[in-house]
C-alpha cells in the first residue's frame, strides 16, 4: 500500500506540478538568457549563451529613456495604489458597516463595471482629460487608472471587512471611541492582510497597463509598457534591449512580492473557510 501511495503521488501530483512549473517559468527562463547573450548569438538555438554578456543592460541604461520610463512607472503605480485604497477603504467600510437604500445595487453596478472592456472608455477619459488640463501627464494615468481599480477593490474589501466581528468595534466604542477612531484603531490593523493583497492587485494593474498609457503619455510622462512596445518595430525588433528590459521590469514585482507574501496569502484566503 505504501508504494502504491507513493507511485500515485509521484504520477498525480509531482510530474504534472512539475510540468506545470517547466510550462510557466520556461518563457521566463528563456527570456533572461536572452538578454544576456552577444547579438549574433540571440537567434541561435541555444538553452544557455556561450558567453555571458551584459551589455543589453548597459545600452538599455546608458542609451536610452529606460529609466524615466521606470520613474514614470513607479510613480503612476504608487499613487494610482495610494489613491484607490484610500477611496477604498471608506466605500468598503460603508458597505460593509451600514445599511441603506440600494447597497446592493451599487455592488451589482461596481460589478458590472468590471465587464465593460476598458477601452469603451478611451474616448471620454481622453475628452476629460484634455478639459481638465492634465492630458500627457502622470495624473492622467492615475485617474484613469482609478476608474477600474476602485470597483474591484471596493469587493474585494468590502468581503475581506465583512469577515470581521463589528463586536470589535462595538467594544471599542464602549470603552469611548468614536466609529472615525475605533476604524482606525481597530479595524485598520486587522485588516493589513486585505489591504495588502488589495494594494498589489491595484499596483500590478497600474504597472502593467499598455492601452490607457499609450493614449495619456507623451515622451516625457512614457511609461515602461509602452517603452518596452516601441523596441518592435515594422522590420526590426532589438530582441537583446526587448529581453533586458522585461527582465528588469518584472523585477520590483518579485521582490514586492517577496515582502509582502504572508499578507497577501492571508488577504486571498481570508474568508474562504467559516466555521
Amino acid at each position: 500500500m505504501k508504494k502504491e501511495s507513493v507511485l500515485s503521488k509521484i504520477f498525480l501530483f509531482f510530474i504534472p506540478l512539475t510540468l506545470i512549473l517547466i510550462f510557466t517559468l520556461f518563457p521566463f527562463y528563456w527570456t533572461l538568457i536572452t538578454s544576456i547573450k552577444t547579438p549574433k548569438e540571440i537567434f541561435q538555438l541555444t538553452y544557455w549563451p556561450h558567453s555571458v554578456s551584459f551589455s543589453n543592460y548597459i545600452k538599455l541604461f546608458t542609451q536610452s529613456d529606460y529609466l524615466i520610463c521606470l520613474r514614470n512607472s513607479f510613480l503612476v503605480a504608487a499613487c494610482t495604489t495610494l489613491v484607490t485604497l484610500c477611496t477604498t477603504l471608506l466605500a468598503a467600510y460603508a458597505f460593509s458597516r451600514y445599511r441603506f437604500k440600494g447597497k446592493k445595487a451599487f455592488l451589482t453596478i461596481f460589478l458590472m463595471i468590471n465587464m465593460f472592456p476598458s477601452v469603451l472608455l478611451l474616448v471620454p477619459l481622453f475628452a476629460i482629460m484634455r478639459n481638465l488640463h492634465i492630458l500627457y501627464t502622470p495624473g492622467a494615468l492615475i485617474l484613469a487608472y482609478s476608474t477600474f481599480t476602485i470597483p474591484f477593490s471596493v469587493w474585494m474589501l468590502t468581503g475581506f471587512l465583512n469577515d470581521l466581528p463589528s463586536a470589535l468595534e462595538e467594544a471599542a466604542m464602549v470603552d469611548g471611541c468614536n466609529r472615525p477612531k475605533a476604524f482606525v484603531r481597530i479595524i485598520l490593523p486587522i485588516a493589513v492582510p486585505g489591504i495588502v493583497a488589495t494594494g498589489v492587485y491595484i499596483f500590478i494593474n497600474a504597472w502593467n497597463e499598455y492601452t490607457y498609457a499609450v493614449m495619456f503619455t507623451n515622451n516625457t510622462s512614457r511609461t515602461i509598457p509602452v517603452f518596452l512596445k516601441l523596441l518592435v518595430g515594422e522590420f526590426n525588433i532589438d530582441w537583446g534591449l526587448l529581453t533586458a528590459g522585461g527582465i528588469i521590469t518584472i523585477l520590483p514585482i518579485c521582490i514586492m512580492f517577496m515582502f509582502v507574501q504572508k499578507s497577501l496569502i492571508q488577504g486571498l484566503t481570508a474568508g474562504a473557510v467559516k466555521g
